[in-house]
């Protein structure tokens, strides 16, 4: 009869967004394995590689992000999940860096496109809801993505403010 398991894949996977938070594309399976406080077999074993890590956790990132736009209720409140954890510039900087050699990986660009696709369907909804115009929700996203990509360039002041200052000027323009 097989183990139960004690480490759950939620442990990993938070040891894996922590992980690049502190080192960006550069982390190996054994820092998440150490960050996990497992061996790097059961990683492999689970995950069987980096790629398929990061696959992971795109996928539970989405999920993630969906139930707390469902729970933030509002297109403004929605819009501020987004990008909530990144609000230090070196972990915005070791993420945007992953994302950068996300690209550039077929199934992963993919998962990403995945992603980005079903942040905007249920900004959709919201937008719909508060009888935001046509087109909105592409609107807010890309928005939402410039601040942060400008931020993480650029880092002035908080991350979150400095969004929800814009987007309060844009939803404003919009009502």
């Amino acid at each position: 009869m097989a183990r139960p398991r004690t480490i759950t894949d939620e442990r990993i996977l938070n040891a894996v967004a922590a992980v690049i938070d502190r080192r960006g594309p550069e982390f190996t399976v054994a820092d998440v394995a150490a960050q996990a406080g497992v061996s790097v077999g059961a990683v492999a074993k689970r995950f069987g590689s980096k790629s398929g890590l990061l696959q992971a956790l795109t996928r539970a990132g989405t999920e993630d992000v969906v139930r707390r736009m469902r729970e933030a209720g509002s297109v403004r409140e929605a819009l501020l999940t987004w990008f909530d954890r990144l609000a230090d510039p070196v972990v915005a900087t070791n993420n945007l860096a992953q994302l950068g050699v996300d690209l550039i990986d077929p199934e992963l660009r993919a998962l990403l496109a995945r992603h980005y696709a079903v942040l905007e369907a249920e900004l959709e909804v919201l937008c719909a809801a508060e009888n935001l115009p046509p087109n909105a929700a592409r609107v807010l996203a890309a928005l939402v993505y410039g601040i942060s990509m400008d931020w993480s360039v650029r880092p002035r002041g908080d991350l979150l403010a400095r969004t929800a200052e814009d987007v309060d000027l844009v939803l404003e323009g919009m009502r």
